[in-house]
């Protein structure tokens, strides 16, 4: 035992000290009716005098040491324009007899946000480093008993960030489940049904903002408040194709594991699909023509003129934040980002040579009823056909007809077919005529080389630059065969271009002539203007290359045009694995269902269960930050599932970036009854876990989860 343990050591000596307070400073020092001096003295072994700006402080010298420096905290409070309160006191002297480093001024001193002279700032150590951990990590778990302020510190750094303009929105969401009651059951519309479960974050928003600019916030898509359930319905319809690594497949055929084709080009997996029920559906149309289904919240990354020209990132928004907003003076308001690579399909093995099949999709006659032959006013490109398909030999008819003949040797048999109609044979295409022609899948579904190979067949051969003063040039093709211009717009969207697509009716035109008499239009003409992205050359024909690279070939851009609405389908969404959360859907559109620039709080989350707790992480986007709030000892799960907040703090711990706050009863900032019985209630079901009655504990099943929750 030491000499200060028996009563008569140093620590045991009666000491006296005295400390001088600025004038002004002595009211706010003693607080109201000397609410503070009468929580000093309750708290504090140090008997303390005050009389006039001078407190003298009696007692061990252990004791006035703590009275010393507590008083110097508090004084550096009202230094700091701070209001020192009872519970100020409180949580002041608690912190430095706990000998944090932390000093007591510092901490009660950090403001969070103002409104209307009231100011939100942490009120405990805990408090202010799970502030801290908000500022310094892009996820923060704050787990505690009710009243320690996870939610509300949570709900002010949102709307901070928002103010400050580091995120363009805030989301808030918590799980509707709480003491099992099902929304199908409680009367009233939707929103009626929800609001219960959601009122603490609206009135934590009112403490927080204007009251009058809420609504508009809400009606503009920059604050969202939703169930979870609600919150994850970035939707398409069930039968809305997505592209995949062996082409389009409905969304509502894919399963976690399955892959889809990313922004990138390359494909990305399916991390999660979520069923979403019935939902308002819209059709989405670009400038181009292109368009695919979307629910109202389903989410888009876009550009406006703005953001281009200032070097911005993408934004994102919903669909129904655009409808009435599309344009800007007379410009499309949103652009939609475009493939940066040519999207990867794996090899296949193709018999001819695809730059010859594009050629002779655009001016071979494949018929069977003659040899084949090719059309040209370019003996180049004849010389390039007759190279690129062994056996076969160009003989020349005219100044622009070529027959197409196989080359035999002496002695062989005269029936051997033709190489170039027994591949067509093989792919399809023997007997189609010009309105029939068609590229088969195996080269529409190939290696970049391959597509663009195609392409720049039917390009030099059917295709050609068009230029116009003081304009880039822009490139057109056109064809009678319908399959063969939706063909044309595949191959251009999958080398990351666009094409706009218009059709000249054959009935009622002008005869064409030929060799002097007129000939009748007997198909439609579907003219398609093609825009390629830098780097994929259209053509290999030297004349039209010189021509498009002379004036070059300007960037593609796709701008949403209209939105129109199309009624209510069954609808899912899927998350996948692409950085960017981008895919591939209808006519090569990119869009996605993460949650960029956002500050994002989920509330009550021991009420998520595993799959919901793993599907709303998986949604964080670039520049986003969550917040999940929860209390582990409170779950409501039905049914004895293992909440998803217990999970993540076992799964998560070891992850950069990722930040579990600890809240206890000593940092609720409520009536100070609700830290004693936060206490007493965890003593009550500490001691009699085994022998619980289930009025106290639920049910068996979350008897047995909680237990093992804890033993881990």
């Amino acid at each position: 035992m030491g000499a200060g343990d028996n009563g008569t050591g140093p620590a045991a000596r009666t000491v006296r000290s005295s400390i001088e307070l600025a004038p002004e400073s002595v009211f706010p020092f003693l607080g109201s009716a000397d609410q503070n001096l009468r929580e000093l003295e309750k708290l504090l072994d140090a008997d303390i005098h005050v009389r006039g700006n001078s407190v003298t402080l009696t007692g061990r010298a252990a004791d006035v040491a703590l009275a010393e420096r507590v008083i110097e905290q508090l004084v550096a409070l009202t230094g700091h324009n701070r209001v020192v309160t009872p519970e100020a006191v409180r949580h002041t002297i608690s912190m430095l007899t706990e000998g944090v480093s932390e000093s007591p001024a510092e901490v009660l001193s950090l403001d969070i946000l103002s409104r209307r002279g009231k100011t939100i700032r942490p009120k405990t150590l805990n408090q202010k480093r799970y502030v801290d951990a908000i500022d310094a990590n892009t996820i923060v778990f704050g787990i505690g008993p009710a009243g320690t302020g996870k939610t509300y510190l949570a709900m002010a750094k949102a709307v901070q960030a928002l103010q400050t303009k580091q995120v363009t929105r805030i989301i808030l969401t918590r799980p509707a489940v709480e003491a099992g009651e099902r929304l199908g059951f409680l009367p009233g519309t939707l929103n009626e049904k929800i609001d219960p479960y959601l009122r603490p974050l609206y009135d934590a928003l009112h403490d927080m903002m204007d009251p009058e600019a809420i609504p508009k916030l809400m009606a503009a898509g920059v604050i969202e408040v939703a169930p979870l359930a609600y919150m994850r319905g970035r939707a398409q319809p069930l039968s809305t194709n997505v592209l995949t690594p062996t082409g389009f497949r409905p969304i509502g055929e894919l399963a976690v594991g399955d892959s889809v084709i990313g922004s990138d080009g390359k494909p990305t997996e399916v991390l999660g699909v979520y069923p979403q029920g019935f939902k308002d559906i819209y059709r989405v149309y670009t400038q181009d023509g292109s368009s695919t289904l979307a629910s109202g919240d389903h989410l888009w990354s876009v550009y406006t003129r703005d953001d281009r020209r200032r070097g911005k990132p993408a934004r994102v928004l919903e669909t129904k934040e655009m409808i009435g907003n599309l344009r800007a003076a007379h410009y499309h308001r949103y652009e939609l980002p475009l493939l940066g690579a040519p999207a990867q399909f794996a090899a296949r093995t193709v018999p001819m040579d695809p730059y010859a099949l594009g050629l002779l999709l655009g001016d071979g006659c494949l018929t069977g009823s003659t040899t084949p032959s090719f059309a040209t006013n370019d003996p180049e490109l004849a010389v390039a056909l007759e190279a690129a398909i062994p056996g076969i030999l160009l003989r020349r008819k005219s100044a622009v007809d070529y027959v197409i003949n196989r080359i035999t040797s002496p002695g062989e048999v005269i029936t051997i077919a033709n190489p170039v109609m027994r591949i067509a044979r093989d792919l399809g295409l023997a007997g189609t005529r010009s309105n029939t022609k068609f590229v088969p899948r195996d080269y529409l579904y190939n290696e970049t080389d391959v597509r663009l190979g195609v392409l720049q067949g039917l390009l030099d051969s059917d295709g050609g630059p068009v230029t116009q003063q003081g304009r880039t040039c822009r490139i057109q093709f056109t064809t009678v065969s319908g399959q063969l211009r939706d063909d044309v717009l595949f191959l251009v969207q999958s080398l990351g271009g666009i094409a706009y697509e218009r059709t000249r009716i054959a009935e009622g035109r002008t005869p064409g002539v030929a060799k002097g008499r007129p000939v009748e239009h007997r198909s439609d003409a579907h003219i398609i203007e093609i825009r390629l992205p830098a780097g994929v050359t259209p053509f290999r024909l030297a004349r039209k290359a010189a021509k498009y690279d002379a004036d070059g070939g300007g960037r593609p851009m796709r701008f949403i045009d209209r939105i129109e609405s199309v009624g209510t389908e069954e609808a899912v969404c899927i998350n996948v694995a692409a950085e960017d959360s981008l895919y591939v859907t209808e006519n090569f559109l990119l869009t996605h269902n993460t949650l960029n620039d956002a500050f994002i709080i989920l509330d009550e989350a021991q009420n998520t269960t595993a799959e919901q707790m793993k599907m709303f992480l998986t949604r964080l986007g670039f520049g986003s930050k969550i917040v999940v709030t929860g209390d582990v000892t409170q779950v409501d799960l039905p049914g004895g599932a293992r909440s998803g907040l217990r999970m993540a703090s076992e799964i998560l711990t070891d992850i950069d970036d990722v930040h579990f706050a600890t809240l206890t009863s000593s940092d609720v900032v409520r009536h100070r009854l609700v830290a004693d019985i936060v206490d007493a209630y965890g003593r009550f079901e500490e001691e009699n876990r085994p022998q619980v009655a289930p009025h106290y504990a639920g049910n068996r099943a979350q008897r047995r989860a909680a237990g093992r929750g804890e033993r881990r």
